[in-house]
């Protein structure tokens, strides 16, 4: 199914949280493959929030743990929680538990997993600033290059929250006031949980070669009826940063129940 328009996403509506978590998981496996194939890597910036755990279970379950060469892939993160890394609140910590444990998961190796060093800062006493700028360095240095220095990386996934944020880039941001590639962010007041983040631009949205937006869940359904509504504006209304050509939008039956679909 597809959003009528020019210039408008791919939508696909699946039965179920379940359903979107799989074809989620295929989608991505067989987008690894085709970068590491043409390019030799893939850099793969996944998302937190309540998406992961489903799609990080079918990658590592047959016939997905072995359809993709993991040595040739680099994990990242497009946004996180100023907690540590063991924290339940961290968006690295459904990975470890699922993605990356060593006798279950994907065989990815340590070097080629990349949070936010969120750990570190906490542990130094240092505050998000500091996660910034390590984190930019760290990815100026493997991930190439799209519009304005901001990296372009192969896959990128974004959850959509109730309120029509992506990343942590909330309604009203003041990311769209900025040209930084990363930004610091108050902890919100209305979403859950109410900690400090750290998050880049939704700029990098446009960079992305590969991108995919998933929401599943009946309080999704006017947010998103919202973003495929005929009034545009980001700053209201964050995630219509991904309503691009070229992107991918995954949801359930429930999430979609007020977009207009035609196809």
């Amino acid at each position: 199914m597809s959003v009528p328009g020019v210039g408008e996403p791919e939508v696909i509506v699946h039965a179920g949280p379940d359903h979107v978590a799989r074809a989620a998981a295929e989608w991505i496996a067989a987008r690894l493959t085709a970068a590491t194939d043409a390019r030799g890597t893939a850099h793969w910036a996944t998302t937190g929030g309540s998406s992961p755990p489903g799609i990080y279970r079918a990658l590592v379950a047959p016939p997905l743990r072995t359809a993709v060469d993991w040595s040739r892939v680099h994990l990242w993160w497009g946004d996180e929680r100023f907690v540590g890394r063991r924290d339940p609140r961290s968006n690295v910590a459904a990975a470890d538990e699922i993605l990356l444990d060593r006798a279950t998961g994907v065989p990815l190796s340590s070097f080629h997993v990349h949070p936010w060093p969120c750990d570190q800062a906490v542990g130094m006493g240092q505050g998000p600033e500091w996660v910034i700028q390590r984190y930019i360095t760290e990815v100026s240095q493997l991930v190439p290059t799209g519009h304005g220095g901001r990296p372009a990386f192969d896959i990128l996934v974004v959850g959509i929250g109730p309120d029509g944020h992506l990343l942590s880039v909330f309604p009203g941001s003041e990311a769209f006031d900025s040209d930084a590639v990363a930004l610091a962010v108050p902890a919100p007041t209305d979403i859950e949980p109410a900690v400090e983040r750290v998050t880049f631009s939704p700029r990098i949205l446009d960079d992305a070669r590969e991108l995919l937006a998933i929401a599943t869940g009946s309080a999704k359904a006017p947010v998103l009826g919202a973003v495929f509504g005929p009034e545009r504006d980001e700053r209201r209304l964050p995630a219509q940063r991904a309503r691009r050509a070229g992107a991918v939008w995954m949801l359930d039956e429930a999430a979609a129940a007020e977009l207009a679909l035609t196809g």
